[in-house]
């Protein structure tokens, strides 16, 4: 089995085996076994080659965080958080901010987005003069998904209120080549978070606020994987969401 997440770094970074096998002062032969045969270095060599990749080293080598004898979930799977709130706004702004071609966001409200980072706005518009795709997609505040989301998580008809101020927040972007919003209707599972070949998932538990359930953070490595079956998601609930057009 290869390290799937090691050798997609790996290439994002323009990193050959001979070239990280130099920086962690290891054999080149070792490196390969690392991406070919999913072998695990020692920590401290481990913790070298991270940080000389720029990424966590219980990202590129799950096992360390448990023993040597614990194996990844799944090559796609970056990071996992037991709550949205264990990531800063931060988080999603910088992976919004290294996207080229796509931005996807799925959600009721997420207005969390705006209140913590008032330039969201601005730099969604950035994107977008860059010729990346950026595609907001809002819960319709009047909906019986959303109205019923409120019961669920004890929330009443602030759910409601949060959508209409996320639709508020958004509308300054309306005419904005390159910037689609529109409102759905769907039962939504997981809000999404997408930059690219990124996203950042914050799943939906019965009866919990968005802020205290868990999000998992993947990035796409091959074809069908986890990555593209949320990337399915978002098309799907896209062609249901209708249009919004300067509306409040």
């Amino acid at each position: 089995m290869a390290n799937e997440r090691l050798r997609a770094v790996m290439a994002a970074g323009g990193w050959t085996c001979a070239m990280l096998a130099g920086a962690t002062d290891v054999d080149p032969k070792s490196v390969e076994r690392w991406v070919n045969l999913d072998r695990i270095p020692r920590r401290v060599t481990a913790l070298r080659a991270a940080e000389t990749l720029g990424e966590d080293v219980h990202a590129l080598w799950p096992a360390l965080r448990q023993g040597r004898k614990a194996r990844a979930v799944n090559a796609e799977l970056v990071a996992l958080y037991a709550q949205r709130a264990d990531l800063p706004v931060s988080a999603f702004v910088d992976l919004f901010a290294r996207a080229r071609e796509h931005i996807d966001v799925l959600v009721y409200a997420g207005i969390f987005l705006h209140e913590a980072y008032p330039r969201l706005n601005e730099l969604l518009a950035e994107r977008a003069a860059e010729g990346c795709r950026v595609r907001i997609a809002l819960g319709d505040a009047d909906s019986a998904n959303v109205q019923q989301r409120g019961v669920e998580e004890r929330f009443g008809h602030g759910i409601e209120s949060r959508c209409r101020l996320a639709l508020m927040h958004y509308l300054p972007l309306l005419g904005t080549p390159g910037i689609e919003l529109r409102l759905h209707d769907t039962p939504l599972y997981n809000s999404l978070y997408r930059a690219d070949d990124q996203v950042l998932v914050n799943a939906h538990v019965f009866g919990v606020n968005a802020y205290a359930a868990p999000v998992w953070q993947l990035r796409r490595v091959e074809d069908g994987g986890l990555f593209d079956t949320y990337a399915q998601s978002f098309a799907a609930v896209w062609d249901t969401a209708r249009p919004v057009e300067g509306e409040a």
